[in-house]
């Protein structure tokens, strides 16, 4: 009886015990939340699996298609994925879509099949003129859509983006660039979005929204994750220099440099973030908790991956000596919250080893892959990891896509002078041509034939090269005094001249970590022997229109005091130059305004708008007044006149809102847009404040004899700043708000804030 007792209580005892155990819960199970699936997944990885999903390296180590198209991995890449991966860059990005579509494919099949869990990779791309790779849409750099003052379009644009990159099997896009970039001397100033914050956040804001499918095309497969960087401060490197020192008063850093990065977490949720190259007033960015964690993390909530930019984690040692070690780099990178190594040999891969002489470490190693996981699994990859090819051959340069790429393109050329109507030109009246300069390119004079009709005819030279086009360090080309005098001698039998001047893409360039390799400038004159044509051709007496190409800003004195007209062009897509024939030949009229201030001289920078009030008390000796142009500034083929600024009270406390009017009317014959912006000026502050801050823009079309209204908001969240105790404040006192063309053309009214 005993002994029966005894079983049965042993029975009861292993049921209950069996009851009480918790079910494992199964991570392919897509019933359960993503946060479920990561806690299931991630205690089944070892130590070196979970390093693997802290690791990215770039596809060009060896991994390519065959001769037949097919998957061929080099003995390394088999070795990286034995473990698994966190991602890979630019897998088939030298190839067209529907291949890369199938070599990433086979790609994925092949690093699920590999590793024990069967974890996707991320394949991650960029994002510069479209997505970085063959066979996508190109558009224009992120600062000529930026000229566009049009966030919507900018959405539309990016949203494209996302979706090529998607259908290419990608997953993860290193953009857009949040920085504020105000030195052109720097050689990726036009990967970002201009000098203003403002400006550069709604830009920021609304490419990350587009290129994730706000959001709903991540899991949707439709589209794919953005990474905003380089947090922070990167544009600010001193001399304009890649790599160099960062110096930005605390002050200047919450206020305007912070502002796009935020935007991209709380408002865009952008998937990811990269930290800065550089160090931030003596602290390593990549080392730099207080930014990486407590800014990003513990102020702005963001809960997604940090990626080091190329190498960075190992520079810590070996570049910006802040590390005894290699090892010490890594701790310092992981403590500080970076999450993924992008390429280094030499940096993460020692965690492993680090993990037995400090086990703690392993607990922020499970933070970092938590959020690697994560994405993936937002991302949908565990789930569907595969591109449907028919999908591709019907989305990748869609009609519509290309039809955008022109939209932008129109929307963004600013047309920066326009002596005595010299444009545009007439396609009724008998006229020809001359295209001319370095910056022509071989389809320019079709593209222009294809707008022009048949009464206008083209002569077509380009004279010279700016550099030898040696892409790690081109050297400028030796003046050729007889291909100017063939552009001149061309001049001559026209009756117009059209130059296409500025720069290329071999005079602003990124200057890589390499000595060999150099893309900023000490000087932001036009090189060669530009002013010199364009001198001697506008001394033939006929008009001259200048058609600006670069990306950077340049100091084009010569150009605006010879030219007739000049349209600002930065870099636009593919079809660029059918566009500048279109806002030539009047199809309609130029409506970009200039994402940057236009100085006379390298002399004066720095030289934003929106630089402190007593920046501006004093000129500098035989200099002329001022910037050759505004920020903001951009001409039309109409006259808007604006009249009437209203503002709906006098005052404003902490708990309301003000709303100013002002009227806009086309004066003009022909429908236009035109770019309608609000500044605001803090009259008195407790510390010094800038002379104004663009605190709101509308893009309105009016046909000819219209008018329209536009109404402002002004919300007391426009009018805080840092104060001298470094705590954002809310300061009474008087208030003037600027309303117009520019940010030196405006109507103005006043409000006072009471509290």
């Amino acid at each position: 009886m005993k002994r029966k007792s005894l079983i049965l209580f042993t029975v009861l005892a292993v049921a209950i015990s069996s009851c009480s155990k918790p079910v494992e819960k199964d991570y392919k199970d897509a019933s359960l939340s993503i946060d479920e699936r990561v806690e299931a997944l991630l205690p089944k990885l070892s130590l070196e699996e979970k390093v693997a999903q802290m690791r990215i390296f770039h596809a060009n180590i060896g991994t390519k298609p065959d001769e037949n198209g097919n998957l061929k991995l080099s003995e390394k890449v088999i070795e990286k994925l034995k473990l698994g991966i966190a991602g890979i860059k630019n897998p088939g990005e030298h190839i067209d879509a529907v291949a890369a579509a199938k070599l990433n494919n086979e790609l994925q099949k092949y690093i699920i099949e590999n590793n024990r869990w069967g974890i996707p990779a991320l394949f991650v791309t960029e994002s510069y003129n479209g997505v970085d790779a063959e066979g996508c849409t190109k558009f224009g750099r992120s600062i000529t859509s930026a000229a566009s003052f049009n966030p919507e379009l900018v959405r539309r644009q990016w949203d494209v983006v996302g979706r090529e990159a998607r259908l290419r099997g990608m997953h993860m896009c290193h953009s857009p660039e949040a920085d504020i970039v105000r030195d052109p001397r720097f050689g990726r100033m036009s990967e970002a979005f201009g000098e203003d914050t403002y400006l550069t956040t709604q830009m920021v804001k609304n490419a990350i929204i587009g290129v994730q499918g706000d959001y709903e095309g991540l899991g949707n497969g439709t589209h794919i994750g953005a990474v905003a960087k380089h947090f922070a401060g990167y544009g600010q490197v001193l001399g304009g220099s890649n790599f160099a020192a960062i110096e930005i008063s605390p002050r200047t850093l919450i206020d305007e440099i912070y502002p796009p990065f935020e935007a991209a977490v709380k408002e865009a949720k952008t998937l990811g973030i990269m930290a800065s190259h550089g160090d931030i007033n003596g602290v390593a960015s990549h080392g730099n908790p207080e930014l990486l964690t407590g800014v990003l993390r513990d102020q702005w909530g963001f809960e997604g991956y940090v990626v080091s930019d190329s190498n960075d984690i190992a520079r810590l040692f070996y570049f910006m000596n802040v590390a005894e070690s290699p090892e010490a780099a890594a701790q310092m990178g992981l403590e500080a919250g970076i999450d993924i190594d992008l390429y280094a040999e030499d940096s993460y891969a020692y965690l492993p080893e680090m993990v037995k002489n400090n086990p703690d470490l392993e607990k922020l190693i499970d933070r970092s892959v938590r959020r690697v996981l994560r994405t993936k699994f937002i991302l949908g990859l565990f789930d569907n990891p595969y591109i449907d090819i028919e999908d591709v051959k019907k989305g990748v340069r869609a009609e519509s896509s290309l039809e955008l790429a022109k939209e932008s393109d129109l929307e963004s050329i600013i047309m920066l002078k326009n002596e005595n109507n010299a444009l545009p030109l007439s396609k009724e009246k008998s006229t020809k041509v001359a295209l001319l300069g370095p910056l022509l390119k071989d389809d320019t004079k079709a593209m222009f034939e294809l707008v022009s009709g048949s009464n206008i005819k083209f002569i077509a030279e380009k004279g010279f090269n700016l550099t030898n086009e040696k892409g790690g360090a081109p050297e400028l080309m030796e003046r050729d005094p007889k291909a100017i005098a063939k552009l001149v001698n061309a001049a001559k039998g026209a009756d117009v001249s059209i130059l296409f001047l500025g720069g290329d893409k071999f005079t602003s360039k990124e200057a890589y970590f390499s000595n060999s390799t150099l893309g900023d400038r000490a000087t932001i004159d036009p090189v060669g022997p530009q002013d010199e044509l364009v001198e001697k051709i506008k001394a033939l007496g006929k008009p001259v229109i200048v058609v600006l190409k670069h990306r950077r800003t340049l100091s084009i004195n010569t150009i605006a005091a010879e030219a007739d007209a000049i349209l600002d062009t930065w870099d636009l897509s593919e079809f660029g130059d059918e566009s500048v024939a279109k806002i030539i030949f009047g199809e309609l009229s130029p409506s970009g305004k200039s994402p940057v201030t236009i100085p006379r001289s390298i002399g004066q920078l720095p030289y934003h708008y929106s630089m402190k009030e007593i920046n501006y008390k004093k000129e500098y000796l035989f200099l002329g007044k001022g910037p050759l142009y505004p920020f903001g500034h951009g001409l039309s083929y109409t006259d808007f006149e604006y009249s009437d600024i209203t503002i709906s009270n006098g005052e404003i406390t902490p708990d309301t809102e003000l709303e100013v009017s002002v009227k806009i009317t086309n004066n003009g014959s022909i429908k236009a847009k035109e770019v309608v912006q609000m500044y605001i000026k803090d009259e008195i502050g407790s510390v010094t404040r800038p002379d104004k801050e663009l605190k709101g823009f509308e893009k309105i079309e009016l046909d000819a004899g219209e008018s329209k209204t536009v109404i402002f908001k002004i919300t007391p969240k426009m009018l805080e700043f840092t104060g001298i105790t470094m705590e954002k404040v809310l300061e009474p006192g008087d208030y003037t708000v600027k309303v117009g063309t520019s940010s030196q053309d405006y109507l103005e009214t006043t409000f006072k804030l009471k509290k």
